[in-house]
């Protein structure tokens, strides 16, 4: 059986779906665990230039597609997320440079023009946890906390 390629892909962003993004966590996770090095999760909101929560239509959601592919890595995994927000499986990195690379991606989209509030929150293995699940839910929490500001904000999850 043979696994259709459009099943994995968000039909406006063109990115990875959040089913994938749910599989290969976990997979990743271990992977890091096996060969000793960090993975980051970093989970992206928008809102609107006055700081108001906001679904990306289809539009918008392929320019922030093209910044996170410009912006990324080939071994990194942008994913579009049920919600409409956007996930980032970050390989070989540190909270530092995931944050580096969120910052990035929030600049190259400002540069297009996009007049976009950009929340983050950033977890690392094994920094914040050492499970796959545990790494996802303090991720989701610094998303919380960072949406808390009108503003672009990029927030990392506490240490275990």
């Amino acid at each position: 059986m043979s696994v259709n390629d459009d099943a994995l892909r968000d039909p406006d962003s063109g990115l990875l779906n959040g089913d994938y993004f749910r599989a290969a966590l976990p997979h990743r996770v271990a992977t890091a665990r096996r060969v000793l090095r960090p993975l980051s999760v970093a989970l992206l909101s928008l809102g609107d230039g006055d700081g108001r929560p906001m679904q990306a239509g289809r539009e918008l959601a392929e320019q922030v597609a093209y910044g996170l592919l410009e912006t990324l890595r080939e071994s990194d995994t942008p994913c579009r997320l049920d919600d409409g927000s956007f996930g980032v499986l970050l390989e070989d990195t540190p909270e530092s440079g995931a944050v580096w690379t969120v910052e990035r991606l929030r600049r190259l989209l400002a540069d297009q023009g996009l007049e976009l509030t950009v929340w983050a929150g950033i977890a690392s293995y094994p920094a914040h946890a050492l499970e796959a699940r545990e790494v996802l839910l303090r991720a989701q929490a610094a998303l919380r906390l960072a949406r808390e500001w009108s503003q672009s904000r990029i927030e990392v999850a506490l240490p275990e």
